[in-house]
């Protein structure tokens, strides 16, 4: 079969590799209809997050169709279309009894390396670097889908890929960082970032009943799409003012935002001396992330107020304000997404006509043009979004 495999720092291809196979019963093999190109794959392509070994298979947002199954698997035969999560869990352990399904116990058969790295263990996902487990991604023909009897998600023939695609993880993904800041009527929520996972936090955060969805990014055409398709109600586009503070107490009455939810992560842009700085100690590997939409979410929320983190981040961060953090009783809530916990939900919003989160596509590509996507996707070409790949085409 092809697949997008990772070749070195800024360097995809698609390679002929061996199709995969069932080797648990519990397994699944689907044939992909749909796959993405995500933003946290650019992590991968840009060379952020270690664990990536050369010919590893990318890709974690994908669906497609059942073409075999474990015997264990009761609930899938052949033929059924579904949406796969990002992250595997087993379904059974006390993380995922408690609808923790991002913190699988069970998942990573590499979790002793995250645990030296983190503390404790994460959950395995797909295509994203032998931390989560070295699990083939979903940037190919096939995918053999482990857990098979508890993640996948059947979804109706009714709906088009593309509507029901991003249940994999980032419709999930924007959904989440939305419900953890606790919206009711008359709540400010500020959003930094509007790429796809922003776009989908703030059409959550209105859906959620938000009053007022302030968005900042660096872009026009995300910030119009943010506006005309997702729903916010006021931008900010900081590389036309050093001013995002200020500006933000301006819509705010002084007070600043209800809760900010940062969609940027480890390779945020900024401006001015700590930027710089972030930049210099990333490039000299002295620390991972650069921490600038974090820190901007921390220092704007308002006292007692939430600050929700969907950006992904992989290690240790410099400057972290954790004094106004404590002082103003802010709260952070945080993880990787609990996609299974919101898939069906989800789905039945995109059947009542809630919302479609297809609106994020901006290009629709051949998987073997994977890595024209990858480099377009990086370097913001043709107001680009989101780009589906086909394996078919």
């Amino acid at each position: 079969m092809r697949a997008t495999c990772w070749m070195g720092k800024q360097n995809v291809s698609v390679e002929r590799v061996p199709d995969p196979q069932i080797l648990n019963a519990r397994d699944a093999i689907v044939k992909v209809t749909a796959t993405t190109i995500c933003g946290s794959d650019l992590h991968l392509y840009n060379g952020f997050m270690p664990g990536m070994q050369k010919g590893d298979i990318l890709g974690h947002e994908f669906m497609g169709e059942v073409v075999d199954v474990g015997k264990g698997v009761k609930n899938l035969k052949a033929g059924d279309r579904v949406v796969v999560p990002f992250a595997i869990a087993c379904g059974n352990c006390e993380s995922c009894q408690l609808g923790n399904f991002s913190c699988c116990e069970n998942a990573n058969p590499n979790g002793w390396v995250t645990e030296k790295l983190m503390g404790h263990a994460t959950c395995g996902a797909f295509g994203y670097s032998h931390l989560t487990g070295g699990f083939a991604g979903g940037q190919a023909e096939y995918v053999r889908v482990p857990y098979a009897d508890f993640g996948p998600l059947k979804v109706p023939s009714t709906l088009r890929d593309e509507q029901v695609l991003f249940l994999s993880d980032i419709f999930p993904t924007g959904y989440m960082g939305a419900e953890q800041c606790e919206i009711t009527p008359r709540k400010v929520i500020a959003v930094w970032g509007a790429g796809p996972v922003g776009q989908l936090a703030i059409a959550s955060a209105r859906m959620l009943g938000a009053e007022k969805v302030i968005v900042i990014d660096r872009f026009p055409y995300r910030l119009d799409l943010a506006v005309k398709k997702a729903g916010a109600t006021d931008v900010i586009n900081y590389a036309e003012t050093d001013r995002v503070h200020e500006a933000l107490l301006d819509l705010t009455a002084g007070r600043g935002p209800d809760a900010c939810i940062d969609c940027v992560g480890l390779e945020a842009h900024g401006y001015g001396v700590e930027y710089t700085y972030d930049k210099v100690k990333q490039t000299l590997k002295l620390q991972l992330d650069r921490p600038i939409a974090v820190r901007d979410a921390i220092m704007a929320c308002r006292n007692a107020g939430i600050v929700s983190i969907l950006g992904v981040y992989a290690g240790l961060v410099d400057k972290f304000p954790l004094g106004a953090l404590m002082n103003r009783g802010l709260t952070i809530k945080t993880g990787q997404c609990h996609v299974h916990r919101y898939m069906k939900p989800l789905l039945e919003r995109i059947e009542r006509g809630e919302i479609d989160p297809s609106f994020v596509v901006t290009h629709r590509i051949p998987l073997s043009d994977a890595p024209r996507g990858y480099a377009m996707f990086r370097e913001k070409q043709d107001g680009c979004i989101k780009v589906v790949l086909d394996p078919a085409a």
